[in-house]
């Protein structure tokens, strides 16, 4: 885990979220406390756990960005659910330990590639080899003849006589220079793959059959013609996995999952019913009840061993603008101390949200665009009125946040992205000011003239 100190953290979060310092602070200081508890002595480590966090705002505010970034920050395993997704034990749907279980396949899927990087001059280098004897003998299909001679080897390819040895050598060895000189990349070949084992739908999750029967059945093969690039790729790909260790990925997966995962869980409000009641949503309560053993530290049994939950940090998030938070079950907000308010976006965060972010949307679109040969300008003005577009809209229709700004972007560049692409287009610079913003909204999204409303 990178030793940040809380400040940085906040640095490192400002760069893609603007505003919210009262939730970047609180993420910060459970982020560092990660580390701080790494850092005691062992007795004492296994009693501190983590604050979990619950965050109160609106929607498109940053509360998951604020989560998302966080996990990337760091580099720790990282899970986003919606609590509707959820019912409780007896109804059909997903069960609250699929959470669990999804955040191991991350942290497996996560170390994997780790290994694997490492692994990687080794694996370019068999699988070089490899691709060497496919295009220089390329594998037989089988023909009919009795299974059961291959099963017991009964039946094996006549072994090459010297003087054919040394040619297969010779025609190794131009084989392996034209493909370093990058000149059999568009020849195609003929390359035996491995079947992928059909899965199941159980309770929500989609189970391999594979897996289930533990490895017991052989391995299935077809032949798939493909480019030399394509075949590389997936030669690598296998031969990484022969060269990495993976019950070390799956100690260090489960390690990482137990010490350092983070799970978002959005949309808790909607699942904040009233005591009592009936009908479809009386399963609400018992939603929450489910939630709560996870929440409090419970052990989780997934493919790739039991999985403990008590030091995964759970980020909480909901509008709560039907519901309380007090009506959540005591157990539950007993599990989340600390409350966080994140506030509605003002016209000023509109503008430096798309002026100040490393991704801001400014800077996607000219990129996008700049693809097309579209070379955009937004002057101050143009930023002002997209600013003030997205900011009227939320205040007289519904507050979606920073999202509404997607929607004001695709508005008033709609006929700018249909009309270019065409290949005998020039370079077209486009100077994007005010008055273009006022023109190309409508709707929802058109500026409001308030000097209208003025006596």
């Amino acid at each position: 885990m990178a030793e940040l100190t809380p400040r940085q953290i906040v640095r490192e979060l400002d760069r893609y979220i603007i505003g919210q310092e009262e939730a970047k602070k609180s993420v910060a200081i459970a982020l560092r406390n990660r580390y701080r508890r790494s850092r005691v002595d062992e007795r004492m480590r296994d009693e501190i756990s983590p604050k979990n966090i619950l965050m109160v705002g609106p929607t498109g505010v940053g509360k998951t960005e604020i989560a998302r970034r966080l996990a990337k920050l760091v580099g720790a395993p990282f899970i986003k659910v919606e609590a509707t997704k959820f019912t409780e034990v007896g109804y059909v749907g997903r069960d609250v330990e699929s959470i669990v279980r999804d955040l191991t396949e991350n942290a497996i899927r996560m170390v994997k590639d780790e290994h694997m990087k490492r692994v990687q001059p080794r694996a370019n280098v068999l699988a070089e080899d490899r691709l060497v004897t496919l295009l220089v003998h390329p594998p037989k299909t089988q023909g009919a003849g009795n299974p059961l001679d291959f099963l017991l080897g009964k039946k094996k390819e006549a072994e090459p006589t010297e003087d054919e040895k040394q040619k297969l050598s010779g025609k190794r060895e131009e084989i392996r220079q034209q493909l370093m000189r990058g000149e059999l990349e568009e020849r195609e070949l003929e390359i035996e793959v491995e079947e992928t084992a059909p899965t199941i739908e159980m309770g929500g999750n989609a189970i391999s059959l594979g897996d289930m029967m533990g490895g017991m059945m052989p391995k299935r093969t077809k032949i798939r013609r493909m480019k030399v690039r394509e075949a590389r790729k997936i030669l690598l790909q296998e031969e990484s996995g022969k060269l990495i260790d993976m019950d070390a990925v799956q100690e260090e997966a489960i390690r990482r999952a137990e010490q350092q995962g983070i799970v978002f869980i959005d949309e808790i409000d909607k699942i904040a019913g009233h005591r009592g009641g009936s009908g479809p949503d009386v399963s609400r309560e018992g939603v929450q009840r489910d939630i709560l053993p996870i929440v409090e530290g419970s052990t989780v049994n997934t493919k790739y061993g039991p999985v403990k939950t008590d030091y995964m940090l759970f980020i909480a998030a909901g509008a709560f603008h039907v519901s309380k938070i007090s009506d959540l079950i005591p157990e539950l907000q007993g599990r989340f101390p600390v409350h966080v308010q994140l506030n509605s976006l003002t016209r000023e965060d509109f503008m430096a949200i798309l002026t100040q972010p490393d991704n801001a949307l400014t800077r996607q679109y000219r990129a996008l665009l700049e693809v097309d040969k579209v070379l955009l300008d937004f002057e101050d003005s143009a930023i002002e009125a997209i600013a003030d577009a997205a900011y009227t809209a939320n205040e007289t229709a519904e507050d979606i946040g920073a999202r509404r700004l997607h929607a004001v972007f695709e508005q008033l560049l709609e006929d700018v992205s249909f009309n270019a692409g065409d290949e005998d287009m020039p370079p077209v610079a486009l100077k994007i000011d005010g008055e273009y913003v006022r023109a190309h909204l409508s709707g929802e999204n058109k500026p409001a003239d308030l000097k209208r409303y003025i006596l």
